[in-house]
């Protein structure tokens, strides 16, 4: 069993922002797999589904993203996880261009204030993530202001490319393949 979380925040005037592009890949895997992603449990709307061969609960945290960990750590114990190979995070990532994502195994928040309460709750570093690119704050931008802001027509079709390799990389990693997912997906793309 897999527990995959997207990260985001619950009310609609954040739908489409780039702090909530994790909740994005979570429809789009809910979608795809036909998994209803509505039931209430431990400050998260969750849904469990298969896919490819894997049981799944998908996630979305209703804490807010700064209090993500005190969602995805009791649902972690609950379904007694081990969180280094059975939970994957999707994320926002401000150091990474518009659609590009990067895969990892483990790693420090990177400034990420979602990922840095799920460090905090869970006590390691050791779990796997997926970091979609948001692409990088302007000059003068308050950082708040920019990740809670809006994508541009032409950021658009890049953040549904980006949900969508996100998608293809959580089903690699579903195979326990992480490396054949890093291979694919932490490439750098020319601009």
């Amino acid at each position: 069993m897999f527990i995959i979380a997207g990260l985001g925040n619950p009310t609609k005037e954040y739908d489409n922002t780039r702090h909530n592009i994790g909740f994005e890949a979570i429809d789009a895997l809910a979608d795809k797999y036909r998994i209803s992603v509505m039931d209430v449990k431990n400050k998260a709307l969750t849904g469990k589904g298969i896919i490819n061969g894997q049981k799944v609960i998908l996630v979305k945290p209703l804490t807010y993203m700064n209090l993500s960990g005190e969602s995805i750590r009791p649902i972690a114990d609950y379904y007694k996880i081990d969180v280094e190979t059975q939970l994957i995070v999707i994320s926002d990532d401000i150091s990474l261009p518009p659609g590009q994502i990067r895969v990892r195994k483990k790693g420090s928040a990177g400034g990420h204030n979602g990922l840095k309460n799920i460090i905090r709750n869970l006590g390691s570093e050791e779990f796997q993530r997926i970091r979609i690119g948001v692409g990088e704050k302007p000059k003068g931008y308050d950082l708040a202001d920019y990740v809670l802001g809006h994508f541009s027509k032409e950021e658009r079709p890049l953040m549904e490319e980006g949900v969508e390799k996100a998608v293809k990389a959580a089903e690699i990693m579903l195979t326990g393949d992480v490396d054949q997912a890093m291979n694919e997906f932490n490439r750098k793309v020319s601009s």
